[in-house]
């Protein structure tokens, strides 16, 4: 199981990176506060070429930003987080997420705490969460194509007319399982979430909210045409196979879209390692549950 490590700390902070969210050259006061902030520590704040753009600065290209920076920041909502996340999963740097949108299950730090937060950070006072993530096969005779998710893969019909058939198979290593038919999901389609995405689309379409924490594969089928279908929690441990003979769109994390028909199938499994996250160590994760989810209100 991926914990909070507490214990973990970051060696050095000579570099951070920065990327802001696309469209918004109203967040250049965050990104005034942060770099004052950081150069008080001492610390050179790079911004990608398109944040820069937005704030007619100076910018580096994405991979020299990954390479040169300790830790990455976002300045945005949770999809800006999400896909920096994403972009910079190899290079396994820690992320901060700076809360400029609405929802803010995965950013926490807001524009009033930037300053104190970065201080803390020097004092050693935040914490490092891993969040698991999954690793994505589309299978092919010619080659095979990797991907990582961070909230979800989702297997959906390709307009609103008709449905989706997908057969679903389950390995296990640890169980000796070899592709032994878990199911076949006729209906919207199906999701494959990590505890991360499971108050994302999950969420929405009926399936449970795992703590994030956790190692788990989340399996919610979306509005199946039987009504005994559904949502399954399998194990660290499992991959799930997916094959369909139906025309069937593959969504990575509402960012990637293919066409299942050009492939032999798809995999899903946990990937070996996380994506790191600094948080404060005041951050309860059931406390923001009760914030975005209205739960205990009295009001409608």
């Amino acid at each position: 199981m991926y914990l909070t490590k507490s214990h973990e700390k970051i060696e050095k902070i000579d570099v951070a990176g920065l990327v802001v969210r696309p469209n918004s050259p109203e967040l250049k006061h965050y990104y005034v506060i942060l770099r004052k902030a950081l150069e008080k520590h001492g610390v050179t704040l790079l911004l990608s070429e398109e944040s820069a753009e937005l704030f007619a600065e100076t910018g580096v290209p994405s991979d020299e930003l990954f390479a040169r920076s300790d830790i990455l920041i976002s300045i945005g909502g949770d999809g800006t987080l999400l896909s920096l996340s994403r972009k910079s999963y190899r290079y396994d740097k820690p992320i901060l997420g700076i809360n400029a949108g609405n929802l803010g299950f995965l950013t926490d730090v807001k524009l009033t705490e930037i300053e104190t937060f970065i201080d803390k950070i020097f004092q050693g006072e935040y914490r490092i969460d891993h969040r698991m993530v999954l690793s994505v096969e589309l299978l092919s005779q010619v080659a095979n194509k990797s991907l990582i998710a961070f909230n979800d893969v989702v297997l959906s019909r390709p307009s609103i007319e008709g449905m989706v058939n997908v057969d679903a198979y389950v390995t296990s290593r640890e169980s000796h399982m070899i592709k032994k038919h878990l199911n076949r999901y006729y209906g919207d389609g199906v999701i494959v979430s990590t505890p991360t995405g499971s108050t994302a689309y999950n969420l929405s379409a009926g399936g449970p909210i795992v703590y994030p924490l956790t190692e788990a594969l989340i399996v919610t089928p979306i509005c199946p045409h039987s009504l005994t279908e559904r949502p399954l929690v399998l194990p660290a441990d499992f991959e799930i196979l997916f094959e369909s003979h139906d025309e069937t769109i593959i969504v990575v994390d509402g960012q990637d879209i293919y066409n299942l028909k050009f492939f032999d199938g798809i995999c899903i499994k946990i990937a070996p390692k996380g994506v790191r996250m600094i948080h404060r160590l005041e951050r309860n994760y059931f406390d923001i549950l009760k914030q975005k989810l209205h739960w205990g209100s009295n009001s409608c």
